[in-house]
């Protein structure tokens, strides 16, 4: 996110234009790219408010337009942990427990975490080997934690997020 820490009652919802444009926002082929995934997201969802028919559409949306990812997917909360949700790639970790790993830090703290070598993140949790780096978006609506994102570049990703909770009805359940 740019910007300061949020209120606690509010949506993170940027305008879509807004996300990635601030005055001094670099420009090149990785702004670009995002830039076309947050309008893909966007028309993708159109019309769709459900949590699932949209975390998984979103997450093999991100997942097929950036070669580079191993995985791409979503962990939604359920009766106080992480259970993964809709992803594309590999085998998942099924259940992260709060402060467990870099998702897991991520969720018990309500920020974005960015990890460069997963393999020193202290208590790091090795789902799949081939991951080294990983970058963890929590998914907060009206000031609840209801997920959390799972791949590798911050601010589009976390634009992207954006785009995915204005568009996703979320139920009182977590999800």
């Amino acid at each position: 996110m740019k910007g300061g820490a949020r209120e606690a009652g509010e949506d993170r919802a940027l305008e879509s234009e807004d996300a990635l444009e601030p005055e001094d926002a670099p420009t090149g082929p990785k702004v670009d790219l995002y830039r076309g995934l947050l309008a893909d997201v966007e028309r993708l969802l159109e019309g769709e408010r459900d949590l699932l028919a949209n975390a998984a559409n979103t997450a093999s949306l991100i997942y097929h337009a950036l070669p580079e990812l191993n995985w791409a997917g979503f962990y939604l909360v359920r009766e106080g942990e992480l259970v993964v949700g809709p992803f594309q790639g590999k085998p998942a970790c099924t259940r992260i427990a709060f402060g467990k790993g870099v998702c897991g830090t991520a969720a018990a703290e309500g920020r974005t975490i960015v990890v460069e070598n997963v393999h020193e993140f202290p208590g790091h949790i090795a789902c799949d080997a081939a991951s080294n780096s990983e970058i963890v978006v929590p998914i907060i609506k009206q000031g609840r934690l209801i997920g959390r994102f799972d791949a590798d570049d911050r601010a589009g990703l976390e634009a992207l997020v954006e785009v995915f909770l204005a568009k996703t009805e979320v139920g009182s359940g977590g999800g």
